[in-house]
Parts: structure tokens; sequence; C-alpha cells
């Protein structure tokens, strides 16, 4: 503290030497104009499947203020007495279940959306760098900043990979990305996309997606739309998201023609004792079995990559519900992940929020 005062009351003594041009020349070279920085960020992974990486990962998760809006003095000894002591060994085996050769499949499909953002827009002519981003885990954030400065980029364009907007989500980004450029001297021009529950080229490539599958597989009885859960209260506080998730819903049907007796929207991933939005989708699927429909196929609208509360929670447990409560098939539509109508169409997304930026006053990458 003393050498900081020291080299404020004598800094020509103290401060090192410049190691670039002067500041203060009255003739500074021109600034080259670099490329435009697009961050794509989805929720994160444990780094394997190890406990001690599932342990990190929930750590930094769920210590969240916008995920857990419980006060610290009542979750901290639940989340490191009980939650962390227990789950990350029960999550092991299901984390393993699922596991790609790549590593994690919620990270192997986000990169390959973000690798299909970079060649499309490349291929459009923008002068753009595309990094991918984990708001828990890796790669952090902060490195995907860092490594699109170290390349020029003086405007960041950052996308959630979450259509429907949440605090618990969408919100945790902007404040992560704020975070890091708050201790910036020199801070990019930002930009962030909100949500996109109702885009055109999202919703077609969702339609498309399940269309074709049909055309494969045919048709069900029953088409169950199951959007994460988030607690009741959270909607009560002000957060549009389930507001987002009907419309969502209610825009895909009707592009796929459906009558609404013919779709359920459901919520899942319920945590805590709390009560959350309903209807929950594991209890549906068997109220459904019971009444008499024995064919169901799930679809995940708010998930564009495929993880554990897609491959396991939806594709294996629910399933067994089902089932098990007299229903004779079941089928998981899988997510978007690198369906090439979508990764264009997430090209389309960013290149509008790109509007007005110089994307094609540098060379490309």
């Amino acid at each position: 503290m003393f050498l900081r005062l020291f080299k404020y009351l004598w800094p020509e003594r103290y401060l090192p030497e410049p190691r670039q041009a002067d500041p203060f020349d009255d003739n500074p070279p021109s600034r080259a104009p670099g490329p435009v920085g697009v961050l794509l960020v989805n929720l994160g992974t444990p780094e394997s499947t190890a406990p001690r990486d599932i342990r990190r990962y929930l750590a930094d998760f769920l210590s969240d203020r916008r995920v857990i809006e419980i006060p610290r003095y009542l979750w901290w000894p639940i989340l490191h007495g009980m939650v962390l002591a227990r789950r990350p060994r029960r999550l092991q085996p299901r984390y393993a279940g699922i596991w790609m050769e790549e590593g994690s499949p919620l990270l192997v499909y986000s990169r390959r959306q973000a690798e299909g953002v970079q060649r499309a827009l490349s291929q459009r002519g923008h002068a753009v760098q595309v990094e991918l981003a984990m708001r828990y885990g890796e790669p952090s954030i902060a490195q995907a900043i860092e490594r699109l400065r170290q390349r020029g980029c003086q405007h960041i364009l950052t996308l959630p990979l979450y259509p429907q907007y949440a605090a618990s989500t969408t919100a945790t980004v902007v404040d992560a990305v704020a975070a890091h450029a708050a201790r910036l001297r020199d801070q990019p021009e930002l930009r962030f996309v909100k949500r996109f529950h109702d885009d055109p080229g999202y919703l077609d490539a969702l339609a498309a997606h399940i269309s074709g599958y049909w055309q494969a597989h045919g048709r069900p009885q029953k088409l169950v739309m199951s959007f994460h859960g988030l607690p009741r209260y959270s909607i009560e506080l002000g957060d549009p998201y389930y507001r987002d998730c009907l419309e969502t819903a209610r825009l895909l049907r009707e592009r796929l023609g459906l009558a609404p007796e013919e779709v359920e929207v459901t919520f899942q991933s319920r945590f805590g004792a709390a009560r959350w939005l309903e209807p929950y989708t594991e209890p549906t699927l068997k109220v459904l079995a019971a009444q008499g429909v024995t064919e169901v196929d799930v679809v995940c609208p708010g998930f564009l990559a495929d993880c554990l509360e897609t491959l396991e929670e939806i594709s294996q447990e629910c399933r067994d519900a089902f089932l098990g409560a007299g229903g004779s098939r079941f089928r998981y539509i899988p997510a978007l992940n690198d369906d090439p109508a979508w990764i264009d169409s997430l090209a389309n997304l960013a290149d509008k929020h790109l509007q007005g930026w110089p994307t094609r006053a540098a060379p490309g990458p």
C-alpha cells in the first residue's frame, strides 16, 4: 500500500519505462479496427464424471444468489453440510451414463454450435471471432472475454444460449460479463441478447427438427413440451420466464399444425421443497398413461444442447415412469445440438444483433 502511495507522489521515479508508444504523442498511430467478438454462453458442466469435479461445478452453480434465492445464513449450511457432501457421488453414475467420448454432451454440442456460427458468419464476410464460455465451470466467461480482447475485439456481443429469459440463467450471464468488464481499464463495447423465445429462426429450426423426427419414426398420440422448472416465487417476483415458455410452446405448436389437446406443456428438474412451476413433467406422464395414452414424444425446447436434464432425467427417468404407469412407447426427441438448420438460425440471430458494428471493417480471422 505504501509503495503504491509513493508511486503516486513520485511517479517519475517509480513508474516503469513505457513499453509501447507514448500515449501523449501528438501524432499517435491510427487505431486499426479489430474483429467483432461473439460470446456464446451456456450453463456449464463438470469437467469430468469424477465426484470432485461434480462437487466443484455444483458449488459454483449453487452459490449464485440468482440461482438460489435463499438467505445465505440458511442456505450455506444446507449447501456445504448436505448437498455438496452427498449429491456429487449420487450424480456420478448419472453423468457417467451420458458422457461422450469427447466429454460432456453439453460442452461437446455447444462447441460445435460455436464453431458452426464462426464458419457461417465468416462465410458471409463478417470479421468476427466467436468464443464459447460456460457460466459455471470451464471455459469461463472471463477466459473467453480475454481471448476475444487478445484478438483485438473492441465490440463483444454476448448471446446466452437460453431462448427463454430467466433471472437465474440469462441475468447471471449479464452479471458475470459486467463483473469482468468492471475490472478492465479499456472496456470493450458490450451488447446482450436478452431472449429469443419467439425468434422465427429458432422456432422454424425446432419445428423442422421435430417434423423430421416424425417423418422417420411416426407421430405419437401426445407431444409433451418439457421446460426447465423455476420456483413459483420467482414468477411472483416478476420473472417473465413462465410467459416466455408458454409463448414458445404456442408458436411451436402452431408451426407443427397440432391442436391444443395434442400437446402438454410441463416443467422438469424440480429442486428442493418449494412449489415450482406446474404441471411437473414426470407426474404428468404418469397421469397420461393412466388415462390411456400409450404413445408420447417428449421434446425440451429450452435446451439447445443435450445434457443431464435431457439425456438422463427425461430420456431415462421419465421414460421408466411412463412405461411403468402403463404406457407402451416413449420417445425423447433430441435437442437441436449441431443441427445445421439450427446453427444457421443461430448465426442469423447473432447477425441481426451485430447490426451497426464494424463487422466488415477488418480482415477475416
